[in-house]
C-alpha cells in the first residue's frame, strides 16, 4: 500500500501513535519516520514526573493506615451503639430463652442485618483515580504517541492485576516504576524491575511463596508457589511451550523464594525485600545452565540469562509485530527485530526503531483494530477533548472490554483482532455519547481532516456531510473503518 508524505503521517499517528490531534499530520509530514524515531529520543519519553503520584510503598502505607483508621473508628461507633442500645433497653431475664425451631431469622435479610462498611474504599480508590488521570493526560498530552504506545504495550506484556486486592492502590505506582522507567533501556532492567515490584509479587503470589525447607518454611509449615516463575518463563521472557521444562519452573521458583514485600506496618512498608528465612536456599539448574546458590543474587542470574536467550528475542519480537502491524505475521520482520535485539543486548529503543522504520510496518494494510483504550485516545485527541474526570473513561473502557489495568488473566489483554470485534456494538453507544457531548464545539468536517485528512474514504466524507446532525456526523466518524483502525 502506497502513500504520499501526508498519507504516510496520518498512517504514522495511527499505527504507531494515539491518532492524531489538531495539527499533528502536518507537523510530521515532512519526515514521518524521523518522527517517530524522535519521539522516543525525547530524555522524557514516556515518563511521568507529577511529584504528587506516591511511590509503591507510599501508596500500600496510605491504603493500610486508611484501612486500620476506618476499622478503628468502626469498633467505636459499635461500642457507643451497644452502650446506647443497653441504656435504652427495658431489663431482660439473665436466662436466655431456646431458640424456636419453627421461627425464621433475619440473618439472610440484608434489611434486617447489619451491613458491613466497606473499608479501605476510599483512599485506594482516590490513588486509583489520580494514577488513571496522570496516565489520560499524558496520552492526550503527548504530540504523536509512539513512545507513550509502547508503555502501553510494555504494560501489557508485564501486566499485573487491579482486581487482585492490595494491587489496586499499587497498579499506577508499578507502571511508572517498573514499565516507564525501563521502556527505552534495556530488556534485562525491566525484567528485573518489574519481577522484583510489589505489585507484580502480590499479584502472581511470589510475596508468600516460602522454601520448603527454608528456616521459614520448617517453622510455618507452608510451601512453594509456582505463578510467578511459571509466567516469567512461559508469558514475560521465553514464551510458550519453548525450551523450559516444567522442572525449569519448579527449580525457577525456588530460586526466588524470599522475594516478598515488607508488611505495610513496618517501616518501608510495602516495599520490596529479600527475606532469606524464606529462601530455598540451594543449587538449581535451569533451561540448561547450572546457578550456584547466592541468594538474592542467584535469582537476578537467571533473569539475566533468559532476558538475552534468543527465545526472548522471538517472542517480544513476535508480539511487538502483532501488536503494531499485524495479526498476518511477517516472519522476515519478526526475524529482523529478533536480531536487533540480540545484537543490541536487549536495547529496547533500539528494537523499536527498527520496528518504526521497517519497510513492512509501512505497507502492511490497515486491518489492525484498534483496542478500546487506544480508540477512546484518538478520539478525545482528535475532538481536542480532555475531560476532567477520568471516571466515566474509566467506566467506558470497562464497558468496552479493556478495564483499565485489569486484564482478564497473566497474558493481558488479547492483541488479535478476533478478540475485539463482538465489541464494536458497545463503542457505538460510547461513540453517540461522546458526540453528544462535544458536538456544540466540534466541527465534524474539521475533525475529519484532523483525525484522518488523506486516510478518510469518500464514503466516510460523504456520511458525515450528509449526516442529519453534529452529533450524527461525528459519531459516524469514530466509527468509520478508517479511525477504527491502525
Amino acid at each position: 500500500m502506497a502513500f504520499d508524505s501526508k498519507a504516510q503521517a496520518a498512517l504514522a499517528l495511527h499505527r504507531f501513535g494515539l491518532g492524531p490531534k489538531a495539527g499533528s499530520i502536518a507537523a510530521i509530514a515532512s519526515d514521518p519516520r524521523g518522527a517517530l524515531v524522535a519521539d522516543l529520543n525525547r530524555p522524557d519519553a514516556g515518563r511521568i514526573t507529577d511529584p504528587e503520584l506516591l511511590t509503591v510503598g507510599e501508596a500500600a502505607r496510605a491504603a493500610f493506615d486508611y484501612r486500620r483508621e476506618r476499622k478503628a473508628a468502626r469498633l467505636v461507633e459499635r461500642a457507643q451503639r451497644e452502650a446506647v442500645e443497653s441504656a435504652a433497653a427495658p431489663q431482660q431475664p439473665k436466662t436466655k430463652p431456646a431458640a424456636d425451631p419453627n421461627m425464621q431469622t433475619t440473618a439472610g435479610d440484608p434489611a434486617q442485618a447489619p451491613q458491613k462498611p466497606n473499608p479501605g474504599a476510599a483512599i485506594p480508590q482516590q490513588i486509583f483515580l489520580e494514577e488513571a488521570k496522570a496516565r489520560l493526560d499524558a496520552a492526550l498530552g503527548c504530540d504523536i504517541g509512539f513512545a507513550e504506545r509502547l508503555v502501553w504495550f510494555w504494560s501489557n506484556h508485564f501486566c499485573v492485576s487491579a482486581d487482585k486486592g492490595q494491587v489496586r492502590t499499587l497498579a499506577g505506582a508499578y507502571e511508572r516504576e517498573a514499565i516507564r522507567a525501563h521502556a527505552f533501556g534495556r530488556f534485562a532492567d525491566m525484567l528485573l524491575a518489574v519481577e522484583i515490584h510489589p505489585a507484580m509479587l502480590i499479584y502472581l503470589d511470589n510475596a508468600r511463596s516460602i522454601g520448603p525447607t527454608s528456616a521459614a518454611g520448617i517453622n510455618r509449615g507452608k510451601g512453594l508457589n509456582e505463578n510467578l516463575a511459571r509466567e516469567i518463563l512461559e508469558l514475560h521472557t521465553l514464551g510458550v511451550r519453548t525450551v523450559y521444562s516444567q522442572d525449569d519452573v519448579t527449580n525457577f521458583a525456588k530460586v526466588i523464594t524470599g522475594w516478598t514485600v515488607v508488611p505495610p506496618k513496618q517501616e518501608r512498608g510495602g516495599e520490596f525485600v529479600f527475606n532469606p528465612r524464606m529462601h530455598e536456599a540451594g543449587v538449581q539448574k535451569i533451561v540448561g545452565k547450572t546457578y550456584a546458590e547466592a541468594g538474592l543474587e542467584q535469582g537476578q542470574a537467571v533473569l539475566a540469562d533468559i532476558a538475552r536467550h534468543p527465545a526472548t528475542a522471538k517472542h517480544v519480537a513476535t508480539k511487538l509485530v502483532r501488536h503494531f502491524v499485524t495479526d498476518e505475521l511477517s516472519p522476515a520482520l519478526v526475524d529482523r527485530l529478533a536480531k536487533r535485539f540480540l545484537d543490541t543486548e536487549g536495547d529496547l529503543k533500539e528494537v523499536a526503531t527498527a520496528l518504526a522504520t521497517a519497510p513492512e510496518a509501512w505497507t502492511e494494510a490497515r486491518s489492525k483494530l484498534k483496542r478500546p483504550g487506544e480508540w477512546m485516545a484518538a478520539t478525545l485527541r482528535a475532538t481536542g477533548v480532555t475531560p476532567a474526570d477520568v471516571r466515566p473513561l474509566i467506566q467506558a473502557q470497562i464497558t468496552l472490554g479493556e478495564p483499565l489495568w485489569r486484564p482478564p488473566a497473566p497474558k493481558g489483554f488479547d492483541d488479535g483482532n478476533a478478540a475485539w470485534m463482538d465489541g464494536l456494538a458497545q463503542r457505538i453507544d460510547v461513540a453517540n455519547q461522546l458526540a453528544g457531548r462535544v458536538a456544540a464545539s466540534a466541527d465534524p468536517k474539521s475533525i475529519v481532516e484532523t483525525a484522518l485528512g488523506p486516510l478518510a474514504s469518500e464514503e466516510t466524507r460523504q456520511a458525515v456531510a450528509r449526516a442529519e446532525s453534529r452529533p450524527q456526523a461525528l459519531a459516524l466518524l469514530l466509527m468509520s473503518s478508517e479511525f477504527q483502525r491502525r
